[in-house]
């Protein structure tokens, strides 16, 4: 077994773990989790509901557990976990996807690190489609640009490009030693 636990026939050749940690994202959820707090604490604690029309007990509860309790969490555990192995590009965006999807290195055409904006191509963060294909990605604004054969199109986000970059390189050189 290797230091992640794959076989010999799957070692890892390049890895990389990202996760949603700038300092607007977290304010943002902060500021709503606070909100969501408070105004649960002010209603089903002090019997004070809030606004002229205020949504039921139980709503508000509701309301709390997704925004005050599960929206933070569920930021907190988002990952994008990328691979190169010797069997190609691993890539997991969790917990929005529990498997990874293997990119064959073989289907590449062409592959460069390559910055790129990604409210503009994108549309911002995550899982996304844009006018140049889709993307994965977490944070910053340089990436590998993968283009397949069929003349599909994905960018993978990365604060580790050169490395990644040299991960696919030592992937293909594998495979062609494979073939051989």
């Amino acid at each position: 077994m290797e230091k992640w636990g794959w076989t010999k026939e799957n070692t890892g050749i390049f890895s990389e773990e990202q996760r949603f940690r700038q300092t607007w994202v977290w304010a943002l959820i902060v500021i709503i989790s606070v909100i969501v707090w408070s105004s649960t604490i002010q209603q089903i604690l002090f019997n004070h509901p809030i606004g002229s029309k205020p949504v039921t007990d139980s709503a508000m509860i509701i309301l709390w557990l997704i925004f005050g309790i599960l929206f933070p969490i569920f930021f907190y555990k988002l990952k994008l976990t990328t691979e190169v192995r010797k069997k190609g590009i691993y890539i997991r965006f969790f917990p929005l996807q529990l498997t990874f999807k293997r990119i064959a290195i073989e289907k590449l055409k062409k592959y460069e690190i390559r910055t790129y904006n990604p409210i503009l191509e994108y549309g911002g963060w995550g899982i996304r489609y844009g006018r140049k294909g889709k993307a994965y990605n977490v944070s910053g604004n340089i990436g590998i640009q993968l283009e397949f054969k069929n003349g599909k199109r994905l960018l993978i986000g990365s604060q580790k490009p050169e490395e990644f970059y040299r991960g696919i390189e030592m992937g293909l050189k594998n495979k062609e030693k494979d073939l051989c």
